[in-house]
């Protein structure tokens, strides 16, 4: 018991009071005095190394692996009114120097103070750009014709010529949005990847014209690449006077069927709005236009350019058959036109041919029964018509007009003739 009282009190004389030694980078192994605990610690970090800009980046971005994965997809979103616009932190009427804010806390070795910096009349002038800026946000307005099919949504917008291809430039070219969405594709190391997939379609107006694909991570890549694309495959469209197509023509894409009708010069585009669009890019003028079963807006785009690339013209219809191509008009009181003749001799085959079944490739288009209106069904209604036979537009009146009165003039002629006397 004695031995264990003389080894305690020997050990309390020879162990010192414990002391903690901070902002300590080198230990003196040989020096250190026995009792003595040191601790290494830093006064830098990533809170006071960078500025706050730097670190409220660091808070609210996404990794790229994470954009990879689908994270922070509502971090990108623009607010529709900045309500800090022309507030910078840091940024005021006098120029400071905070700490923490506009500059690091520590550079190099050093603390940085806070402390006032000279004056300089461009910052002055340059803040006062800032605040009269502020609040004053504006939409983009666009014209009625520029604003696509339905707002400031970019399908049916135009965006311009494809991009010049080394020394090649697309003059008089021009493009338009057909289609603008979003994709996903389910994958087994990314899992759901998002894509933006747009459809243009090309042209100049001139019989020249193509159609593209694009898909990017973002809309601008994905239009830039559908453009490009759409330009590199350009095909040339064959036009009957440069108003309308040569003939009638039934088209199928998948589930897709679409029936186009060669129409008058005036008539118009009576046809769904991606076809118009097209249409303007090849520069027919004059259409009509019916889609059936899918309504699948690519579908519907490679049916009508499969129909209108399977055309013939009136030379190769008059050398299939071997008869001429005759066209009648309403206009020319139904005058037959010869267009073509066939170039060489061919024999005529014996069965008569129609030439809208030929065009159509024996389908027949099935159109609805128009029914009797009810006034033709009333017995006044065959009194009527024997009335007005011979002032209606019928090809008798002009026959009638020469039979009577040796000229063509009407009823109204004589009337003016006595108002002149």
């Amino acid at each position: 018991m004695a031995v264990m009282n003389l080894v305690r009190s020997t050990l309390l004389q020879n162990i010192k009071p414990l002391t903690i030694v901070l902002n300590t980078t080198k230990l003196d192994r040989v020096s250190r005095p026995l009792g003595i605990f040191e601790v290494q610690c830093r006064n830098t970090s990533f809170f006071n190394k960078l500025p706050a800009e730097a670190l409220w980046k660091g808070v609210t971005s996404v990794s790229n692996a994470g954009k990879k994965r689908g994270r922070g997809k509502g971090t990108g979103r623009k607010i529709a009114k900045d309500l800090n616009r022309g507030q910078v932190i840091g940024i005021g009427k006098v120029n400071m120097v905070w700490p923490g804010l506009t500059t690091p806390v520590i550079r190099g070795r050093e603390i940085i103070q806070q402390m006032q910096l000279p004056e300089d009349p461009e910052r002055e002038a340059k803040i006062l750009k800032m605040r009269n800026e502020m609040g004053q946000f504006k939409r983009i307005k666009l014209l009625p014709i520029d604003r696509g099919w339905s707002g400031n949504k970019l399908p049916g917008r135009r965006v311009g010529p494809p991009d010049p291809i080394g020394e090649d430039f697309f003059e008089n070219f021009d493009t338009i949005v057909l289609e603008l969405k979003s994709v996903f594709n389910m994958t087994g190391n990314l899992g759901r990847k998002r894509q933006i997939s747009c459809f243009v379609v090309t042209g100049n107006g001139q019989g020249l014209a193509g159609f593209g694909l694009g898909k990017a991570l973002d809309g601008k890549t994905a239009l830039k690449t559908a453009k490009n694309r759409a330009g590199q495959r350009v095909m040339y469209i064959e036009r009957y006077n440069n108003h309308t197509i040569c003939h009638d023509f039934a088209s199928q894409f998948g589930k897709t069927k679409i029936i186009v009708k060669k129409k008058p010069e005036g008539y118009g585009l009576i046809c769904h709005r991606a076809i118009k669009s097209i249409c303007e890019m090849i520069g027919i003028k004059d259409l009509y236009a019916k889609v059936e079963g899918s309504t699948n807006l690519q579908h519907i785009v490679k049916a009508f350019f499969v129909g209108l690339l399977q055309q013939k013209t009136p030379d190769v219809l008059a050398n299939e058959t071997g008869y001429n191509v005759v066209e009648l008009k309403e206009e020319n009181d139904f005058f037959p036109q010869l267009i073509a003749k066939p170039s060489s001799t061919v024999q005529v085959p014996a069965q008569k041919l129609d030439f809208q079944e030929h065009v159509m490739k024996g389908k027949v288009v099935l159109q609805k029964k128009k029914f009797t209106p009810f006034y033709k069904k009333l017995p006044g209604w065959e009194l009527h018509l024997k009335k007005t036979l011979k002032y209606r537009n019928q090809d008798k009146v002009r026959i009638n007009l020469l039979a009577e009165n040796g000229a063509l003039k009407s009823f109204l002629s004589e009337k003016e003739q006595k108002k002149d006397i």
